[in-house]
């Protein structure tokens, strides 16, 4: 229906005849002739329509905002002082012949340039409309470009692509599944996939020796600016690997994607142990563009008289710890409130501080309501810190989890607040994470999955658990974790002993991993992998502030789709088939009901 896309026009087709398809994007009447920028998937075309072709105008003089239409005309030159060079049809305009309306159009709830007036959820409920804007076909173009270049950097690298179920079956993977009862098998339920974790290793055990997917996976948690309850993985997995192996092929595949997507050569990635990470940053996924650091100052504050900072500072599990800000006494009392209530938020009690105005003067010349407890101890604290004047120190104390949470999340919003970026990229690889953690009630879990690899024989791993690491590996870019990954456990022995540390007992094992058990003593390879969530790369590399931006048809916060009502009720005929029967929500107290 068309001989050429709107973004396509240029100069080198002035008196070419072309035939474009496309919306109204906006209409001008200018003194009897009718103005209409022509919108498509690929950009605006001005097409110029005058009065000497009737028929042409006259239709161009009805179609509104979003009327679908197909014109023929010729390509000519702007006239001299209308040319647009920042637009790429800038140059060019169209003169139109024929004018043909192939659809019309309501009123749309939104003008698309006005976007930004519009709150979220009216742009989800219609979303069909929302996506015509350019900059979401831009992200959308973008992030195939990017499934596109994974592909073929993969299959160049001998992976296989191939699907694994949707319908399966539940395991632990960290988070709830979401389920699908089965009319076949009564009272039974399938589950959605939270990876596609153990068949992928079955595939390697398969002797696929090297598997990829862009793969869908769902889990049913609380949802974020980086998290939906259905999302999309690039995952892949290869036989006769170690870790050095899976780091250096996946480094190599995202340095390869920047250049060749956006043009941008990304340093080498460091890599920095899980307990550094968290000693230093408060996080397991640093952004490394801040240079704001953590500083422990436990052995300082053992003996203050300030139970706030010597409890936990005696304490097994508790962190003192200082975060300097170079230049940061210029803050108000007012945005320090704000900085306490914010870390309110990852538990923390309080905020405490030091202003050092002029450090010469001790004591004297710093601002804080606890300083008079660090006498004795004021200039260690600061030679530690290398704290000058003009500097705040905010102080973190508590258990550690709290503190690395609490004052991690601080160097953060410190770091957007004050604009302290260094550099546009910051990779990193985190390694040598513990295996397991602790619950609240002791009991141990894992930290990953319980089929990463530890870095441990079985015995010692029996022994002593707690200090056990793993073979895991994660990625992260600018404090977003892109992928994480591990070499897997390829023995059945080891594969048991990981289970009995988390208290699966052997029957119970059998049932959720019987399979998994099974093909483990018919000759398992070493193998490992690696999962990339795709919408995270894709929201990093547009420089979108959420995945929903990038993801064409996303859930809300509340992980519902305002746009087809779902989820929704079903009727009851369904329920009958599904064997399921609904119980009947509590009647408020004086109404009368079943």
């Amino acid at each position: 229906m068309r001989s050429h896309y709107c973004g396509q026009l240029n100069e080198t087709l002035v008196d070419q005849q072309v035939t474009l398809c496309g919306w109204v994007h906006r209409r001008r009447d200018h003194g009897g002739v009718i103005f209409l920028d022509l919108r498509d998937r690929d950009g605006l075309a001005q097409v110029v329509v005058d009065p000497d072709t009737a028929d042409a105008f006259a239709t161009a003089d009805r179609a509104r905002n979003e009327f679908v239409l197909r014109i023929t005309g010729r390509v000519r030159l702007r006239p001299e002082g209308t040319q647009n060079p920042n637009m790429p049809t800038g140059m060019i305009e169209v003169l139109a012949k024929d004018v043909e309306v192939l659809n019309t159009a309501a009123t749309p709830p939104f003008q698309l340039d006005e976007h930004g007036k519009v709150g979220e959820e009216t742009r989800l409920k219609h979303r069909y409309i929302d996506l015509r804007r350019p900059e979401m076909i831009d992200k959308l173009r973008l992030r195939s470009r990017i499934s596109h270049s994974v592909r073929a950097f993969l299959e160049g690298q001998g992976f296989l692509d191939i699907e694994t179920p949707i319908l399966t079956r539940a395991t632990p993977e960290g988070a709830r599944d979401y389920l699908v009862p089965s009319r076949t098998h009564a009272g039974s339920f399938f589950a959605l996939p939270q990876s596609p974790q153990l068949f992928k290793q079955l595939l390697m055990v398969s002797g696929v020796d090297r598997y990829y997917q862009i793969a869908k996976c769902f889990r049913d948690e609380d949802l974020r600016a980086d998290r939906q309850p259905e999302f999309t993985q690039i995952d892949l997995e290869a036989s006769f690997v170690d870790e050095d192996d899976v780091m250096a092929i996946t480094e190599t595949m995202i340095r390869q994607l920047f250049k060749e997507v956006l043009d941008v050569e990304l340093p080498l990635f460091p890599r920095m142990p899980y307990a550094e990470a968290m000693s230093r940053f408060g996080s397991d996924k640093p952004d490394l563009r801040i240079p704001l650091e953590l500083t422990d100052v436990d052995d300082l504050m053992q003996d203050v008289d300030f139970k706030v900072f010597s409890g936990p500072a005696k304490a097994d599990d508790g962190r003192v710890a200082a975060l300097k800000v170079p230049g940061g006494a210029k803050l108000s009392r007012k945005e320090i409130d704000e900085y306490t209530k914010f870390v309110g938020i990852y538990g923390a009690r309080g905020l405490a501080w030091i202003k050092v105005n002029e450090r010469a003067k001790g004591i004297e010349g710093l601002q804080s309501p606890i300083v008079k407890f660090m006498d004795g101890i004021i200039e260690d604290l600061l030679d530690r810190l290398d704290a000058q004047d003009g500097d705040i120190i905010f102080f973190g104390a508590d258990n550690a989890r709290i503190v690395n949470e609490a004052i991690g999340a601080l160097r953060v919003k410190l770091g957007e607040d004050l604009e302290l970026y260094t550099r546009e990229w910051a990779p990193l690889w985190v390694v040598d994470f513990p295996m397991f953690e602790a619950d609240g009630n002791g009991r141990m879990q894992a930290l990953h999955h319980p089929f990463t690899a530890p870095s441990c024989d079985v015995e010692t791993l029996r022994d002593r658990p707690a200090e056990a690491l793993s073979k895991a590996y994660d990625m992260v870019l600018n404090g977003t974790e892109l992928g994480g990954g591990s070499i897997r456990i390829h023995d059945h022995g080891m594969q048991r002993a990981v289970l009995e540390v988390l208290g699966i007992g052997e029957e119970e094992a059998d049932e959720k991993f019987g399979f998994l058990l099974d093909a483990l003593q018919y000759g398992a390879p070493p193998h490992g992998g690696l999962a990339f969530g795709l919408d995270r790369l894709v929201m990093l590399m547009t420089g979108a502030k959420t995945i929903r931006e990038v993801i064409a048809f996303p859930k809300t916060q509340s992980a519902a789709c305002l746009m087809t009502d779902a989820p929704g009720v079903v009727s009851p005929a369904q329920l009958k088939e599904l064997n399921i029967r609904l119980r009947q929500k509590a009647k408020p107290e004086g109404e009368q009901g079943e």
